[in-house]
Protein backbone atom coordinates (compact mmCIF):
# COMPACT_ATOMS: atom_id res chain seq x y z
CA UNK A 1 0.00 0.00 0.00
CA UNK A 2 2.81 2.03 0.47
CA UNK A 3 3.71 2.40 -3.07
CA UNK A 4 -0.09 2.26 -4.39
CA UNK A 5 -1.41 4.90 -2.95
CA UNK A 6 1.45 7.61 -3.87
CA UNK A 7 0.99 6.34 -7.31
CA UNK A 8 -2.96 6.76 -7.46
CA UNK A 9 -2.64 10.57 -6.10
CA UNK A 10 0.65 11.39 -8.22
CA UNK A 11 -2.04 10.23 -11.08
CA UNK A 12 -5.26 11.75 -10.30
CA UNK A 13 -3.33 14.77 -10.31
CA UNK A 14 -1.59 14.11 -13.58
CA UNK A 15 -5.08 14.21 -15.31
CA UNK A 16 -5.77 17.24 -13.30
CA UNK A 17 -3.02 18.94 -14.51
CA UNK A 18 -3.80 17.67 -18.39
CA UNK A 19 -7.15 19.65 -18.08
CA UNK A 20 -5.34 22.74 -17.00
CA UNK A 21 -3.49 22.90 -19.72
CA UNK A 22 -6.20 21.88 -22.31
CA UNK A 23 -7.91 24.89 -20.73
CA UNK A 24 -4.95 27.43 -20.11
CA UNK A 25 -3.63 26.68 -23.63
CA UNK A 26 -6.95 27.96 -25.13
CA UNK A 27 -7.31 30.45 -22.63
CA UNK A 28 -3.92 32.28 -23.14
CA UNK A 29 -4.29 32.08 -27.06
CA UNK A 30 -7.26 34.52 -26.83
CA UNK A 31 -5.79 37.60 -24.83
CA UNK A 32 -2.89 39.53 -26.72
CA UNK A 33 0.89 38.37 -27.06
CA UNK A 34 3.38 39.96 -25.30
CA UNK A 35 6.78 40.74 -25.71
CA UNK A 36 8.22 40.32 -22.88
CA UNK A 37 7.48 39.17 -19.03
CA UNK A 38 4.68 41.14 -17.70
CA UNK A 39 2.15 40.89 -14.48
CA UNK A 40 -0.67 41.84 -16.28
CA UNK A 41 -0.95 38.21 -18.12
CA UNK A 42 -2.54 37.02 -15.71
CA UNK A 43 -5.21 39.86 -15.12
CA UNK A 44 -6.43 39.50 -18.36
CA UNK A 45 -6.52 35.58 -18.18
CA UNK A 46 -8.65 36.09 -15.19
CA UNK A 47 -11.57 37.24 -17.34
CA UNK A 48 -11.41 34.22 -19.08
CA UNK A 49 -13.70 31.36 -17.56
CA UNK A 50 -11.69 28.64 -19.26
CA UNK A 51 -8.42 29.61 -17.37
CA UNK A 52 -10.64 30.37 -14.37
CA UNK A 53 -11.91 26.40 -14.78
CA UNK A 54 -8.04 25.40 -15.36
CA UNK A 55 -6.49 27.49 -12.24
CA UNK A 56 -9.63 24.98 -10.65
CA UNK A 57 -7.66 21.85 -12.33
CA UNK A 58 -4.81 23.02 -10.90
CA UNK A 59 -5.82 23.77 -7.31
CA UNK A 60 -6.91 20.08 -7.32
CA UNK A 61 -3.95 18.63 -8.92
CA UNK A 62 -1.81 20.24 -6.36
CA UNK A 63 -4.10 18.83 -3.53
CA UNK A 64 -3.21 15.57 -5.48
CA UNK A 65 0.13 15.97 -5.67
CA UNK A 66 0.28 17.02 -1.99
CA UNK A 67 -0.97 13.75 -0.63
CA UNK A 68 0.97 11.91 -3.01
CA UNK A 69 4.42 13.39 -2.06
CA UNK A 70 3.87 12.92 1.44
CA UNK A 71 3.06 9.27 1.11
CA UNK A 72 5.67 8.95 -1.33
CA UNK A 73 9.36 9.61 -2.94
CA UNK A 74 9.76 13.15 -4.75
CA UNK A 75 11.91 10.16 -7.70
CA UNK A 76 8.27 7.89 -7.90
CA UNK A 77 5.75 11.02 -7.72
CA UNK A 78 7.23 13.73 -10.14
CA UNK A 79 8.22 11.26 -13.55
CA UNK A 80 4.84 10.20 -13.37
CA UNK A 81 3.89 13.86 -14.44
CA UNK A 82 4.97 12.95 -17.70
CA UNK A 83 1.79 11.87 -18.69
CA UNK A 84 0.12 14.89 -18.46
CA UNK A 85 1.16 15.54 -22.38
CA UNK A 86 -0.85 12.00 -23.63
CA UNK A 87 -3.54 12.78 -21.01
CA UNK A 88 -3.47 16.26 -22.73
CA UNK A 89 -3.97 15.25 -26.01
CA UNK A 90 -6.61 12.71 -25.64
CA UNK A 91 -8.43 15.35 -23.47
CA UNK A 92 -8.69 17.78 -25.96
CA UNK A 93 -9.09 15.15 -28.87
CA UNK A 94 -12.58 14.79 -26.60
CA UNK A 95 -13.25 18.74 -26.49
CA UNK A 96 -12.72 19.18 -30.29
CA UNK A 97 -14.33 15.72 -31.23
CA UNK A 98 -11.32 14.82 -33.12
CA UNK A 99 -10.18 11.33 -33.20
CA UNK A 100 -6.23 10.40 -33.06
CA UNK A 101 -4.33 8.92 -35.70
CA UNK A 102 -2.93 5.47 -35.27
CA UNK A 103 0.78 6.87 -34.86
CA UNK A 104 -0.40 8.98 -31.81
CA UNK A 105 -1.84 6.18 -30.06
CA UNK A 106 1.43 4.40 -30.58
CA UNK A 107 3.50 7.23 -28.83
CA UNK A 108 0.87 7.38 -26.29
CA UNK A 109 1.68 3.58 -25.40
CA UNK A 110 6.07 4.34 -25.94
CA UNK A 111 5.02 6.60 -23.02
CA UNK A 112 3.29 4.77 -20.64
CA UNK A 113 5.54 2.27 -21.42
CA UNK A 114 8.84 3.62 -21.15
CA UNK A 115 7.72 4.93 -17.77
CA UNK A 116 7.16 1.86 -16.78
CA UNK A 117 10.26 0.23 -17.72
CA UNK A 118 12.43 3.35 -16.56
CA UNK A 119 10.20 2.91 -13.09
CA UNK A 120 10.34 -0.41 -12.31
CA UNK A 121 14.14 -0.27 -12.98
CA UNK A 122 14.83 2.85 -11.05
CA UNK A 123 12.99 1.29 -8.21
CA UNK A 124 12.86 4.60 -6.71
CA UNK A 125 12.78 4.71 -2.63
CA UNK A 126 13.69 6.37 0.47
CA UNK A 127 10.85 9.34 2.48
CA UNK A 128 13.11 11.37 4.22
CA UNK A 129 11.46 13.87 6.05
CA UNK A 130 14.14 16.43 7.24
CA UNK A 131 16.49 18.42 4.67
CA UNK A 132 19.30 19.92 6.71
CA UNK A 133 18.98 23.73 6.14
CA UNK A 134 22.07 23.91 4.21
CA UNK A 135 21.38 21.05 1.44
CA UNK A 136 18.09 23.82 1.05
CA UNK A 137 20.57 26.52 0.32
CA UNK A 138 22.63 24.81 -2.48
CA UNK A 139 19.48 23.49 -4.41
CA UNK A 140 17.53 26.63 -4.06
CA UNK A 141 20.87 28.96 -5.07
CA UNK A 142 20.92 26.37 -7.62
CA UNK A 143 17.06 26.45 -8.70
CA UNK A 144 17.15 30.19 -8.95
CA UNK A 145 20.44 30.47 -11.15
CA UNK A 146 18.75 28.54 -13.35
CA UNK A 147 15.13 29.69 -13.75
CA UNK A 148 16.97 33.38 -14.21
CA UNK A 149 19.34 32.15 -16.93
CA UNK A 150 16.90 30.19 -18.83
CA UNK A 151 14.01 32.98 -18.60
CA UNK A 152 15.94 35.63 -19.62
CA UNK A 153 17.29 33.93 -22.54
CA UNK A 154 13.92 32.84 -23.69
CA UNK A 155 12.44 36.48 -23.02
CA UNK A 156 15.22 37.66 -25.22
CA UNK A 157 14.66 35.79 -28.41
CA UNK A 158 11.50 36.52 -30.91
CA UNK A 159 8.55 34.25 -30.35
CA UNK A 160 9.24 30.64 -31.63
CA UNK A 161 10.78 27.23 -30.59
CA UNK A 162 13.47 29.01 -28.65
CA UNK A 163 12.01 31.18 -26.37
CA UNK A 164 9.36 28.54 -25.86
CA UNK A 165 11.55 26.04 -25.07
CA UNK A 166 14.06 27.99 -22.85
CA UNK A 167 10.79 28.88 -20.67
CA UNK A 168 9.53 25.56 -20.39
CA UNK A 169 12.68 24.66 -18.77
CA UNK A 170 12.35 27.29 -16.35
CA UNK A 171 9.18 26.48 -15.85
CA UNK A 172 10.03 22.86 -15.31
CA UNK A 173 12.76 23.76 -12.76
CA UNK A 174 9.93 26.10 -10.58
CA UNK A 175 8.05 22.55 -10.85
CA UNK A 176 10.07 20.56 -9.52
CA UNK A 177 11.20 22.84 -7.06
CA UNK A 178 8.41 23.34 -6.03
CA UNK A 179 7.47 19.62 -5.50
CA UNK A 180 10.46 19.41 -2.99
CA UNK A 181 9.36 22.29 -1.20
CA UNK A 182 5.71 20.73 -1.04
CA UNK A 183 7.12 17.27 0.48
CA UNK A 184 8.80 18.98 3.28
CA UNK A 185 5.62 20.79 4.18
CA UNK A 186 3.61 18.25 4.16
CA UNK A 187 6.19 16.23 6.55
CA UNK A 188 5.85 19.27 8.78
CA UNK A 189 2.04 19.70 8.62
CA UNK A 190 1.51 15.70 9.13
CA UNK A 191 4.19 15.61 12.55
CA UNK A 192 3.11 19.64 13.83
CA UNK A 193 -0.11 20.03 12.75
CA UNK A 194 -1.89 23.26 10.67
CA UNK A 195 0.17 25.79 13.10
CA UNK A 196 3.12 24.30 12.22
CA UNK A 197 2.58 24.30 8.62
CA UNK A 198 1.72 28.12 8.63
CA UNK A 199 4.46 28.64 10.53
CA UNK A 200 7.49 26.79 8.26
CA UNK A 201 9.23 28.55 5.73
CA UNK A 202 8.77 25.54 3.08
CA UNK A 203 5.24 26.45 2.88
CA UNK A 204 5.82 30.16 1.86
CA UNK A 205 8.51 29.15 -0.24
CA UNK A 206 6.45 26.48 -2.44
CA UNK A 207 3.99 28.82 -2.41
CA UNK A 208 6.02 31.39 -4.16
CA UNK A 209 7.88 29.05 -6.41
CA UNK A 210 4.16 27.71 -7.26
CA UNK A 211 3.15 31.33 -8.47
CA UNK A 212 6.47 31.82 -9.82
CA UNK A 213 6.26 28.55 -12.16
CA UNK A 214 2.65 29.71 -13.36
CA UNK A 215 3.96 33.30 -14.53
CA UNK A 216 6.87 31.46 -16.78
CA UNK A 217 3.93 29.02 -17.93
CA UNK A 218 1.67 31.08 -19.49
CA UNK A 219 4.64 32.70 -21.17
CA UNK A 220 6.23 29.60 -22.19
CA UNK A 221 2.66 28.74 -23.96
CA UNK A 222 2.73 32.28 -25.53
CA UNK A 223 5.94 31.55 -26.66
CA UNK A 224 5.95 29.87 -29.59
CA UNK A 225 4.67 26.00 -30.22
CA UNK A 226 4.41 22.95 -28.04
CA UNK A 227 6.98 20.90 -29.88
CA UNK A 228 9.51 23.35 -28.38
CA UNK A 229 8.19 23.73 -24.71
CA UNK A 230 6.18 20.99 -23.91
CA UNK A 231 9.15 18.60 -23.80
CA UNK A 232 11.38 20.72 -22.35
CA UNK A 233 8.76 20.94 -19.36
CA UNK A 234 7.64 17.52 -18.94
CA UNK A 235 10.75 15.95 -19.47
CA UNK A 236 12.40 18.57 -17.46
CA UNK A 237 10.45 17.87 -14.65
CA UNK A 238 10.88 14.77 -14.34
CA UNK A 239 14.52 15.03 -14.29
CA UNK A 240 15.32 17.47 -12.30
CA UNK A 241 12.86 16.56 -9.33
CA UNK A 242 14.34 13.16 -9.25
CA UNK A 243 18.05 14.45 -8.70
CA UNK A 244 16.26 16.74 -5.82
CA UNK A 245 14.88 13.51 -4.48
CA UNK A 246 18.59 11.83 -4.32
CA UNK A 247 20.58 14.89 -3.02
CA UNK A 248 17.77 16.54 -0.80
CA UNK A 249 16.26 13.77 0.44
CA UNK A 250 18.80 10.68 0.07
CA UNK A 251 16.44 8.72 -2.33
CA UNK A 252 17.80 5.62 -3.96
CA UNK A 253 17.52 4.51 -7.38
CA UNK A 254 18.77 1.49 -8.72
CA UNK A 255 22.25 1.42 -10.77
CA UNK A 256 25.10 -0.46 -12.27
CA UNK A 257 22.88 -2.89 -15.33
CA UNK A 258 19.52 -1.51 -14.39
CA UNK A 259 20.81 1.44 -15.97
CA UNK A 260 20.69 -0.34 -19.10
CA UNK A 261 16.95 -0.48 -19.00
CA UNK A 262 16.10 2.67 -17.28
CA UNK A 263 17.96 4.44 -20.47
CA UNK A 264 15.66 2.21 -22.44
CA UNK A 265 12.65 3.54 -21.02
CA UNK A 266 13.89 7.25 -21.35
CA UNK A 267 14.58 6.39 -24.77
CA UNK A 268 10.86 4.93 -25.13
CA UNK A 269 9.14 8.26 -22.88
CA UNK A 270 11.73 10.70 -25.25
CA UNK A 271 10.64 10.28 -28.68
CA UNK A 272 6.90 9.48 -27.39
CA UNK A 273 6.73 13.10 -25.87
CA UNK A 274 8.44 14.75 -28.54
CA UNK A 275 5.87 12.84 -31.36
CA UNK A 276 2.94 14.31 -29.34
CA UNK A 277 4.59 17.25 -28.63
CA UNK A 278 4.61 17.85 -32.90
CA UNK A 279 0.99 16.96 -32.83
CA UNK A 280 -0.47 18.68 -29.88
CA UNK A 281 -0.93 21.81 -31.58
CA UNK A 282 -0.37 21.41 -35.25
CA UNK A 283 -1.89 25.29 -35.95
CA UNK A 284 1.61 26.74 -34.03
CA UNK A 285 3.45 29.06 -35.67
CA UNK A 286 7.53 28.87 -35.02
Amino acid sequence: MGFVLPVLFALFAALSNALATVLQRRAALTVPQSGGFRFGLVLDLLRRPLWIAGILAVIAAGVGQAVALATGALALVQPLFVLELPLALLIASLVTRTRLPGALWLAVAGVVAGLGIALAAASPEGNRTHVPLDRWVLALAACAVAVALLAVAGLRRPPGRMRAGCLGAATAVCYALTAALMKSAMHVLDEGGIGAFLTTWETYAFAASGICALLLLEHAMQGGPLVASQPALTLGDASVSVALGVLLYEEHVRAQWWLLPQLLGLALICAGVLALARAAAPDDAG
